[in-house]
């Protein structure tokens, strides 16, 4: 396997959907995606086939996993199972900046 680097920096957020914008890096197993969440997002329960462990590098979010809900802060941690539904909601008025990475890897992520 090719060893590659990205400067995240200098690399554009690419929307999502109101108000939440991506960037992706992905190795051979796993995908990891930036994600930055603005206060006023549009909420989207979803679910998935692939585990996600979320950090919360900056801002405040509830995560809503399945009938449970999650208050996290910078330096949070949170494991999100396959197939389980789940959303942020973004708490204050700044924008939550959160590090996920999946398992398996996220072929769809591009990255």
């Amino acid at each position: 396997m090719p060893i590659h680097t990205v400067d995240w920096d200098s690399q554009d957020w690419h929307p999502v959907r109101k108000g939440l914008e991506r960037k992706t890096f992905a190795g051979e197993g796993a995908t990891l995606a930036l994600h930055r969440v603005h206060p006023g997002h549009e909420l989207s329960p979803h679910a998935h086939h692939y585990e996600q462990i979320v950090y919360m590098l900056e801002g405040r979010a509830i995560f809503h996993v399945g009938d449970e809900a999650h208050p996290l802060a910078r330096g949070s941690v949170i494991v999100i199972p396959p197939n389980v539904t789940h959303y942020i909601e973004v708490v204050g008025n700044e924008p939550a900046l959160e590090l996920d990475v999946f398992t398996p890897k996220r072929p769809e992520y591009g990255g």
